[in-house]
């Protein structure tokens, strides 16, 4: 295996990570509104920081992985990088600034006591849950699926040529899976009420997230995929099936184990199907991008290899004593007063 075949699996490996852990940051996200409802609106509001808290010291350390796979794909694919960031230009962008606002919504919601103001950041961390899950899905897909690219390594296909069927299957499949990741990852990290409501919507999507991933991965391994990549579908499918069983059996702890192993599956099913193209062109084969042709000087990639041996090891020990350290359950009586500072709305 050279260094070109060595960074495309590397950088595969990144964004496993990446969907693995913001997979389910998106999830908690999406699910707030629902798990946050109650009768009483103190008792709500201590249920939706609740099922924040879960991701609280975790959240801002899981978006790494996107950062150094983005890092990554510049240093060692940079015709791959300029093809696909050019090409899929407002997807991106639209990821990345749902993500901006969902960073600003976590990091100022708890700043001022206002129920407004809290109901607005709620609303941004549901918009920068929702829109990056989907548009990952629907980039991916035409990523292996492929797009319009011409003689000059540039994408000629439009908005609406990247919202064809598969792709929108492909954003629907990481949308649903990522709120399973998340419901299972809520009811792994709390108890109580709040346990109890995760576990009922983790029941609820189990199947449906089963039925549309099962059909994504079914369609990319006919359209695309290759003779060994069949065992990442199975993989897939029975970590799905694994889900269902167990969240009805309220096992979260095997059940985020098998939504992790799913994601997993998927992702490498993806990345299986492109090999050894990184960006295939619909327009002519030949003018497909590839890891030979789109990588950069094999004196680049050494220098890279041997970044990447000293740092990864540092960066994944430290997250990985993160988890350790923040690994018990919250519930709403951990919760304190709302200690924020008041706008000083008229009652």
């Amino acid at each position: 295996m050279g260094l070109q075949e060595f960074w495309f699996i590397a950088i595969a490996v990144l964004f496993t990570g990446y969907f693995v852990l913001e997979g389910f940051d998106f999830g908690v996200g999406m699910l707030m509104p629902l798990l946050g409802r109650h009768a009483d609106a103190e008792v709500g509001e201590k249920r939706r920081r609740a099922v924040l808290n879960t991701i609280g010291p975790v959240w801002d350390g899981n978006e790494v992985w996107l950062i150094t796979a983005g890092g990554a794909l510049f240093a060692a694919f940079p015709e791959w990088y300029a093809t696909l960031f050019a090409g899929f230009y407002l997807p991106l962008l639209l990821i990345l600034v749902a993500l901006i606002l969902r960073i600003c919504a976590i990091e100022y919601r708890g700043k001022i006591d206002d129920p407004v103001w809290r109901r607005r950041c709620d609303l941004g961390i549901g918009i920068g849950s929702w829109v990056p899950a989907v548009l990952w899905g629907v980039a991916f897909a035409n990523i292996v699926g492929g797009v319009a690219i011409d003689e000059n390594k540039k994408v000629t296909a439009g908005l609406l040529d990247l919202l064809g069927p598969y792709a929108l299957l492909g954003g629907a499949t990481m949308a649903l899976v990522f709120a399973l990741h998340g419901a299972v990852f809520i009811a792994l990290k709390t108890s109580g009420d709040v346990h109890e409501d995760a576990v009922k919507i983790a029941v609820r999507l189990s199947i449906p997230a089963l039925i549309v991933g099962g059909g994504f991965a079914l369609w990319t391994q006919l359209a695309h995929g290759t003779t060994w990549t069949w065992i990442f579908v199975g993989v897939a499918a029975a970590s799905l099936i694994a889900v269902v069983v167990l969240t009805a059996k309220v096992r979260e702890g095997w059940a985020f184990v098998f939504t992790t192993v799913a994601v997993i599956a998927v992702v490498v099913l993806l990345f299986g199907s492109l090999f050894p193209n990184v960006m295939p062109s619909t327009t002519d084969p030949a003018f497909s991008l590839t890891v030979e042709n789109a990588s950069s000087s094999p004196y680049t990639l050494k220098v890279m290899t041997w970044a990447a041996a000293f740092m990864a090891p540092v960066v994944i020990g430290y997250q990985a004593w993160t988890y350790w350290v923040f690994r018990k359950r919250i519930s709403t009586a951990h919760i304190p007063d709302s200690i924020g500072l008041s706008l000083g709305r008229s009652k």
